[in-house]
């Protein structure tokens, strides 16, 4: 894996840990109630431990996470990283210096802990020593460099100490322009998912700050939990653009959509401004606007930078446990400082954006969702079984994954040749964006489905079922088969399938197979796929009465086939005029050897575009004939 792939994988493994922290605020916020005039005198006191042991246990959680998540879930690492954590917390607790493990500790011991799993997970040893080999011997290497690790720390602790609290010095003398630089650069980073590196520095490892016991506490994001009135700075000017800015670009994509497809925008995105509303979850809008207006995007950086150095200038300070969205800022209202000004600012900072926004979108014809064919949401509505063995197609294959992770808002994959991964079929099947970014890395952007989509991608892998997947035989529009004005198709007499309404007079093979039959009016054509499904293509109804004119039959029977080539052209303007309708049916003749059947969404598609529909097969004994 190259660079960009590693520091993506971090990226997530950092993550991970995190989805703990909104349990560690909902504690602490109950806490303040007012447990002793309820007769609970004590809860106040147990609520606020919770809470703050989750927090003083960050860095075991990270060492945990990162490993896992660095290796793919392998358990023997994971365990291996919370091993490697107790021996340096007992090493240093042991010494004369207080020290206390950081998070920036548990990171490090995740990741040499990754690099172990890599390097040593398949070592093998002479046989009677081979109990220490494989698995095995992971957590025994990252035993002695923890070991190794702790005892040089206390021996550079002092030095240490003051460097990171010199740090938290030196990122506080650069004011509201550092505050501005760092909103920038997080908002850029989102594009290539790489934005949580240098989150992560700032909210738990930049700035120092000393508790009662006399522990000490890195990060923006810990030392606002436990108190510190200087913390927030790093987090408040992020809930302006999560609560009202990426709201009103919603507002604005829906507004400035055609009529005929507002309907549809509004409800896909007013669920994504209600989102990012309450959780802070931006990627959905971001991202519908990031491909066809990237410079708008750079504006929307330098504005949120912008509006992160006014708050700091305003001395407003305020923090969250997971992301900047209503529900963290009522919960964590109680250790902010001038926090209700956020609102105000919000919301003429969200009309700045709505006004901006739509002025763009008309002055300079973005095609934003709803204004003309591109990159979409889609609602998903309980059919990701479905369209995951569709994704994974239009990913190039199981054979084509070498390795698949998911975070919140995205797929992240190395594929074996990412030539073989189809924007537009994953754009079609709901995908926001496609990000490649060389290597193999590619980033599927689906929004907070996307660990489930990755989980059904993995159960669909697994499988092992015989399923056919296919591609768009032309270029138009995808339509049910039911809405084809014949009764003999509509009513799947000659068989099950899907339908298209042409734009354009080409018609490709969607399969891997054989023609086993043209017909002499050329206006349709047979094909046996090496599983013996037979498969139909009808262009237009009616259209047998035109006895071959318009049509050209580029194969003949017998050829073999593949997907995405040519097999008839015809006249789409003279059989618009002489045929009854252009719909044109892709049936399998033979569908009681169908299982089960998944369509794509039905909206344009793109001539030999994959994954429209996919059929897995009855098991039966032999199989198709091509012979």
């Amino acid at each position: 894996m190259n660079i960009m792939g590693h520091l993506q994988q971090l990226g997530r493994s950092l993550m991970l840990p995190t989805i703990v922290l909104p349990g560690a605020a909902v504690f602490l916020s109950l806490s303040a109630l007012p447990w002793s005039a309820m007769g609970l005198p004590t809860m106040q006191v147990h609520l606020h431990t919770a809470g703050e042991a989750l927090f003083s246990f960050l860095p075991y959680l990270f060492a945990f996470g990162v490993a896992m998540g660095m290796t793919s879930n392998a358990a023997a690492a994971g365990l291996a990283a919370l091993a490697g954590m107790f021996i340096y917390t007992g090493i240093i607790n042991a010494s004369h210096y207080e020290l206390e493990p950081t998070v920036f500790t548990g990171v490090i011991i995740g990741v040499v802990t990754s690099i172990f799993n890599e390097r040593f997970k398949s070592i093998k040893f002479p046989e009677y020593i081979q109990f220490f080999g494989g698995p095995r011997f992971v957590p025994l290497a990252v035993s002695f460099f923890s070991a190794i690790w702790a005892i040089v720390m206390v021996r550079l602790a002092p030095s240490l100490h003051e460097g990171l609290m010199a740090l938290g010095d030196i990122v506080s003398s650069g004011g509201g322009f550092g505050v501005f630089l760092f909103g920038f650069v997080l908002r850029i980073l989102v594009v290539f998912g790489l934005h949580h590196l240098v989150s992560h520095v700032f909210w738990f490892q930049v700035g120092g700050y000393e508790l009662d016991n006399g522990s000490v506490l890195f990060g923006d994001l810990p030392r606002f939990f436990a108190g510190d009135p200087t913390a927030g700075a790093f987090m408040a000017g992020l809930y302006p653009t999560m609560m009202f800015a990426l709201p009103a670009i919603a507002f604005a994509i829906i507004h400035e959509a055609r009529e005929d497809l507002k309907p549809k925008i509004r409800k896909t995105f007013m669920i994504a401004a209600l989102s990012s509303f309450l959780t802070g979850v931006t990627e959905p809008i971001e991202f519908a606007f990031l491909f066809v207006a990237p410079y708008l995007f750079v504006v929307h950086a330098l504005l949120s930078g912008l509006v992160m150095w006014f708050t700091y200038e305003l001395g407003i300070l305020h923090g969250f446990s997971f992301s900047a969205g209503a529900i963290d800022f009522l919960i964590n209202e109680h250790l902010a400082t001038k926090g209700w000004l956020l609102i105000p600012i919000g919301i003429v900072f969200g009309l700045v954006y709505y006004f901006l926004f739509r002025w763009a979108i008309r002055r300079f014809r973005i095609p934003t969702p709803g204004r003309e064919e591109g990159s979409q949401l889609d609602e998903w509505a309980g059919d990701i079984p479905y369209r995951a063995p569709l994704i994974l197609q239009a990913i190039g294959g199981k054979e084509n994954i070498m390795q698949m992770e998911a975070c919140i808002t995205r797929l992240r994959l190395k594929v074996a040749n990412d030539r073989l991964v189809d924007n537009n079929a994953l754009k079609h099947l709901g995908a926001a964006g496609v990000i490649r970014l060389g290597g193999g890395i590619v980033q599927i952007v689906f929004g907070t489905y996307s660990e489930l989509i990755r989980e059904e991608m993995d159960k669909a892998i697994r499988r092992d079922i015989s399923r056919v997947l296919f591609s768009s035989p032309l270029q138009g529009r995808m339509i049910p088969l039911t809405e084809v004005p014949d009764p003999i198709f509509a009513g799947k007499l000659v068989g099950d399938g899907v339908a298209f309404m042409p734009d354009k007079g080409e018609l490709v093979s969607p399969v891997h197979g054989k023609v086993i039959h043209v017909y002499p009016s050329m206006h349709a054509i047979g094909i046996r796929t090496p599983e013996g499904l037979d498969v139909l293509l009808h262009i237009g109804i009616d259209t047998s009465q035109l006895k071959g004119k318009g049509f050209q039959a580029i194969v003949q029977e017998g050829d073999q086939v593949k997907p995405g080539q040519l097999l008839i052209t015809f006249d789409l303007q003279y059989i618009r005029k002489e045929g009854k309708s252009l719909a044109t049916p892709m049936v399998i003749t033979n569908s009681d050897r169908v299982h089960s059947w998944s369509f794509a969404p039905f909206k344009s598609v793109k001539r030999g575009q994959a994954s429209v529909m996919s059929v897995v097969l009855k098991e039966r004994s032999g199989g198709g004939d091509l012979a």
